[in-house]
C-alpha cells in the first residue's frame, strides 16, 4: 500500500482546463465578481466561480429547501446556493457587514434570487441560537471568521436533518494546516475545528 496522493495534481493548465469546461459564470455572476474585485484586496474572500458552481450542484443534489450560510461577504456563494434550492426553498445568510452585504443585496435582486434569501446582520452565533432546535436544515455552508468555526459547527450540526450536508471552506488553509511553523491564530483555529470535527461521532 502506498501513501502517494492520487489527487491535487492541479497545475495552472489543468485548473484552466477544468474551469473552461465547467459551468461558467453567467452575466449576473460576472457582474458580482467585477463589483467585488473593485473593493480591492479584500476581494480574495469571494469564493471562486468553480466553487460557486459546486455549491449550486450540491444544493440541488440534496434537494435543499432550507439552507444556512455563515459568512456572506458580497453574496456570490449565496447567489449560487439560492439558485440550487428546490421550489419554495429559503436560504438564511448570516453576516456582520452592512457594507459588503449591500453589494450582495443589489446583485441578488438583479439575478432574481433576492426573494429566496433572508439576510440577518449580527453575530452568527446569536442568529443560529435563535433557530428552532429540530433538525430541519438541508445544507449549511460555513465561510466566516475562523475562530468561530467550532461554535458554528456545534450550532448547526444538531439542526441538520438526517442526510443533510455541512460544507466548510478553507479547511486546508492553503496547506498551512500541516506547516508546523505556522502558529497564526486563523491556522490554529482551523486545526482546532478539524480536530473537533474528526472527533465527532457524526
Amino acid at each position: 500500500m502506498t501513501d502517494s496522493p492520487k489527487s491535487f495534481h492541479l497545475s495552472p493548465e489543468i485548473h484552466r482546463y477544468l474551469v473552461d469546461h465547467g459551468s461558467p459564470p453567467d452575466e449576473h455572476q460576472r457582474a458580482l465578481i467585477e463589483a467585488t474585485a473593485a473593493l480591492g484586496g479584500i476581494s480574495v474572500m469571494q469564493v471562486a466561480p468553480e466553487q460557486g458552481a459546486l455549491m449550486t450542484m450540491l444544493t440541488r443534489l440534496v434537494g435543499a429547501t432550507s439552507a444556512v450560510e455563515v459568512g456572506t461577504f458580497t453574496g456570490y456563494s449565496a447567489l449560487c446556493i439560492a439558485r440550487g434550492l428546490a421550489p419554495g426553498g429559503r436560504l438564511l445568510c448570516c453576516d456582520v457587514s452592512e457594507e459588503w452585504t449591500a453589494v450582495a443585496r443589489e446583485h441578488w435582486e438583479r439575478a432574481g434570487v433576492a426573494d429566496r434569501i433572508d439576510l440577518r446582520i449580527g453575530p452568527a452565533v446569536e442568529t443560529l441560537a435563535a433557530l428552532a432546535e429540530e433538525p430541519s436544515i438541508d445544507l449549511a455552508f460555513i465561510d466566516a471568521d475562523k475562530g468561530g468555526y467550532i461554535d458554528y459547527f456545534d450550532a448547526l450540526v444538531p439542526r441538520l436533518r438526517p442526510g443533510g450536508l455541512l460544507v466548510v471552506d478553507n479547511v486546508l488553509w492553503g496547506g498551512s494546516v500541516v506547516d508546523d511553523g505556522d502558529a497564526e491564530p486563523d491556522t490554529e483555529a482551523i486545526r482546532a475545528y478539524i480536530n473537533r470535527r474528526a472527533s465527532d461521532p457524526l
